[in-house]
């Protein structure tokens, strides 16, 4: 069964009510528009072909309406851009509200579970998490796909350009720091008294043991990726991790010296300005996001590991934090 088909049936399946309230890749309609910017450029580079061929092109052209294909490829990747940044934002949305009903509790939890008739609560938040890994890992097979058909429609190197240009503006669906939150969340699940892991949760696992810690999701049947747990400034495994904007996961303390911000201040009081260490994309520390699942998920894998790097931190914070205070009151009183 060819791709398009298999996206199709996939949005009108099971999970239709879940994703008729999110964005999805217009794959159809893309493809349309690469079908019809194809016979336009065929009209435009051949003088012959009739009046016939001319029609054809002009009932195909939903989307094309010019002469130039530099425009033709504008309107395709402007279209492609918005939908990637709304599919990515649906995502982290819908992650972030599970995940934090995963640790929640009292009146909030209480209301998710009557919304949901007092179902088991862990059987619903394992299920909406499946389906956001299917939504994930379907629209980026989809934009995948229509890259790589963009590509040898027009033999040019621009769809492999538009990824890294994804990569950039930090909408790449599977360089999403949610995903690797949501891989953490079902081994945290796997490796609880929940009952026997069913077959959906052997596609994640997480080796700890070895000089380069890793998590390895197995998406679908040829999508395999490893996620590098290991902090790019202390070369150890990432301890209270957090993931700034572009992605690049750090410890929070070597994350708060690069930025030259204190421990109890936080990433979110980094100067306008700062870079990542790793990419060197700029301002992407106001959108630092606590690594809340994975956190937990090394404070019950690796204890002592855990345990001695908590203590660590907590003295260098009231270290900071006496320095900050001792400073600021010598300069309150003028000394």
């Amino acid at each position: 069964m060819k791709f398009g088909q298999t996206f199709t049936d996939y949005l009108h399946g099971e999970q239709e009510a879940f994703l008729n309230k999110c964005s999805h890749v217009e794959y159809k309609r893309l493809k349309k528009f690469l079908k019809s910017c194809r016979v336009c450029r065929a009209l435009n580079e051949s003088d012959g072909g009739g009046n016939d061929r001319r029609e054809e092109g002009k009932e195909m052209s939903e989307f094309c309406q010019c002469n130039s294909c530099a425009l033709c490829d504008q309107m395709f990747f402007t279209e492609l851009t918005k939908e990637a940044s709304d599919i990515a934002g649906c995502f982290s949305s819908r992650v972030r509200r599970l995940l934090n009903l995963h640790v929640s509790s009292g009146l909030y939890r209480y209301m998710w579970r009557l919304r949901h008739c007092f179902m088991d609560d862990q059987q619903v938040m394992i299920q909406e998490g499946r389906m956001l890994l299917d939504y994930v890992t379907m629209n980026a097979i989809a934009i995948n796909k229509i890259l790589k058909k963009y590509d040898k429609i027009h033999g040019s190197a621009d769809g492999r350009k538009f990824k890294t240009k994804m990569r950039a503006e930090h909408i790449e669906l599977l360089q999403s720091p949610w995903l690797i939150e949501l891989g953490a969340f079902y081994l945290n699940f796997s490796g609880s008294d929940f009952g026997e892991p069913g077959e959906f949760f052997h596609k994640f696992s997480c080796d700890l043991s070895d000089m380069q810690p890793v998590m390895t999701m197995t998406l679908s049947d040829s999508m395999k990726y490893e996620y590098s747990l290991v902090c790019a400034i202390c070369l150890d495994t990432v301890f209270n991790p957090y993931a700034l904007g572009c992605g690049h996961l750090f410890c929070k303390s070597c994350a708060c010296s690069a930025a030259s911000v204190l421990l109890f201040q936080g990433l979110k009081e980094a100067p306008q300005g700062v870079k990542c260490p790793v990419c060197r994309s700029v301002d992407v520390y106001k959108d630092a996001v606590h690594m809340a699942e994975l956190d937990l998920l090394l404070k019950n894998r690796r204890k002592e590991y855990w345990k001695e790097r908590m203590r660590r931190e907590r003295a260098e914070m009231v270290k900071q934090a006496k320095e900050y205070w001792e400073s600021q009151t010598i300069t309150a009183i003028g000394i």
